[in-house]
């Protein structure tokens, strides 16, 4: 069996598990962060297990870049710097900023989490250098790569903005939760995750693939009902939490 054979069937399935996915977790929360509850087996450190779930993307996504044909196409080595950019800040920068040292986080999600990654590192690496045949140059300059960067981008800076927010309500050693009303947390719950189905969105378009549109996908599939959770948890959590106040987008929804 060709490897493009094992590609396009990947590629079938992961589109099916994410819809599988996302109807489960509209009635099972994942338990992490603020969701965390017993019955899901061992247990790690929440710093632990963001690296453990998140090295296998830059590591993957690099390998099977310098092991692609089209490696030295500029438009690839935009996708690169983005990709690392990205998920190297997510594995080994974000876990060692968090402050809270209480929460943890079950095996069974670090592994779901690892499994994630592995396969939108390997399925994204890939096509780019290798099932693509190679960008053109003229990429550079066509509206999808445009288009699809500024979104990366503008998704990055909201997600990282985000995070500092959150960040910056802890004190050293606090594990508490608190509302947030600086930057996007004015008009949504979830600015973190607006910010992160932007970025995967924009990589859909400027990549303008299969690939990118099943990790697109994915990310919706899997945050639209995390934010509904989360939304949900702070409206019961605090008597004084913003009533206008959205899940995930502003004045929307």
């Amino acid at each position: 069996m060709s490897e493009i054979t094992i590609y396009n069937g990947l590629l079938i399935a992961w589109f099916a598990v994410a819809v599988a996915v996302f109807v489960m977790l509209f009635f099972v929360v994942a338990p992490y962060g603020r969701h965390t509850r017993k019955g899901w087996g061992i247990a790690v450190g929440n710093k632990l297990g963001w690296v453990l779930m998140e090295a296998a993307s830059p590591i993957v996504f690099a390998v099977t870049f310098l092991l692609g044909e089209n490696r030295a196409n500029p438009a690839a080595l935009v996708f690169l710097v983005l990709w690392e950019m990205h998920y190297i800040h997510r594995a080994f920068i974000y876990p060692f900023s968090l402050r809270d040292t209480v929460h943890r986080m079950p095996l069974s999600i670090i592994s779901f989490g690892f499994l994630f990654n592995l396969m939108n590192g390997y399925l994204n690496g890939r096509y780019i250098t290798h099932f693509s045949g190679g960008y053109p140059n003229t990429w550079l300059t066509d509206p999808r790569f445009i288009v699809g960067v500024v979104l990366f981008i503008a998704g990055y800076v909201i997600n990282r903005q985000a995070d500092l927010a959150l960040r910056d309500l802890r004190k050293p050693g606090e594990s508490g939760y608190k509302i947030s009303n600086h930057r996007l947390y004015r008009w949504v719950s979830c600015p973190n995750y607006l910010g992160e189905i932007t970025i995967w969105v924009g990589w859909a378009v400027a990549t303008w693939s299969v690939a990118g549109l099943a990790f697109a996908f994915w990310t919706v599939a899997n945050l639209l009902p995390r934010a509904r959770a989360n939304h949900a948890w702070y409206r019961n959590t605090f008597t004084d939490y913003p009533p206008e106040r959205k899940a995930l987008i502003p004045k929307v929804w």
